[in-house]
Parts: structure tokens; C-alpha cells; sequence
């Protein structure tokens, strides 16, 4: 029987970490990004591929169970110790909510792009998978 070719580890800490600060899950010099959520086709310092990512829907729904699990407990707290007026909380909240989820945004999707890199999914697999078929 033949065996399989070993594939190369891939740090998965690392390459989460460094698609959240925006850099290449690969090297950690280059950005992944190429405007505010498009992903680079490749990345500038190291060449790595990254038009693989599949991450679709996943960074929008994860910014909104974040924001929301940390902007529940204090809407609730201001309400109980202060009780604003509702203008006010339309004003505080409306305000502070999006501006939430267009700063963990960005970040959510590099983690999203990172952590597909470090498990070689969609196409990340550097031609290990098939290859001597």
C-alpha cells in the first residue's frame, strides 16, 4: 500500500491571530485585505493565495452575537441604574451599536479567513488534496 503524503501543520492560534490584525495567515507581513472587507486575491509579501476563503455570512452573523452579548448586559444596566429617556437610549445606542459592528467586523472576517487557512479548507490545501490522483 502506498501511504499518504504528510501535509504540513499549520499553526491555527497563529494564523487566527494574524487574520484578526489583518495580515496574511501565512507569513504575517502582508494584509489580507484589499478594501474594507474584500479579501486580496494573494498576499503582497509572500505570494500565499487567498481568493480560496469561503467566508460568506459568517463574519456579519458572528459581529452580531458578539455586539450583542456585550451591548445587552449594558443597555440593561443603564436602564435599571439611570432609566434615560428614550431619546437618549435611541441616541447612545443607535449610535454605539453600529459603530460596534463595523470595528469588529473586519477583524471577525480575518480571523474567519485564518482560521479556513490553518484547517485547509476551500482550496487552502496548497495542492495536497488530489495531487497524485
Amino acid at each position: 500500500m502506498t501511504e499518504a503524503p504528510e501535509v504540513e501543520r499549520r499553526d491555527l492560534k497563529t494564523a487566527i491571530l494574524r487574520g484578526a490584525r489583518g495580515c496574511c495567515p501565512n507569513c504575517g507581513r502582508g494584509g489580507i485585505f484589499a478594501g474594507f472587507l474584500q479579501i486580496a486575491s494573494r498576499c503582497p509579501a509572500c505570494g500565499e493565495e487567498l481568493h480560496h476563503h469561503r467566508a460568506d455570512d459568517a463574519p456579519a452573523y458572528l459581529t452580531i452575537l458578539v455586539v450583542g452579548h456585550l451591548t445587552l448586559p449594558v443597555v440593561l444596566g443603564v436602564e435599571e441604574v439611570f432609566a434615560p429617556a428614550l431619546w437618549i437610549h435611541l441616541l447612545l445606542w443607535g449610535t454605539l451599536i453600529p459603530a460596534l459592528c463595523l470595528a469588529l467586523l473586519r477583524p471577525i472576517k480575518g480571523m474567519i479567513v485564518g482560521l479556513q487557512w490553518a484547517s485547509f479548507m476551500h482550496g487552502f490545501g496548497g495542492g495536497h488534496a488530489g495531487a497524485d490522483a
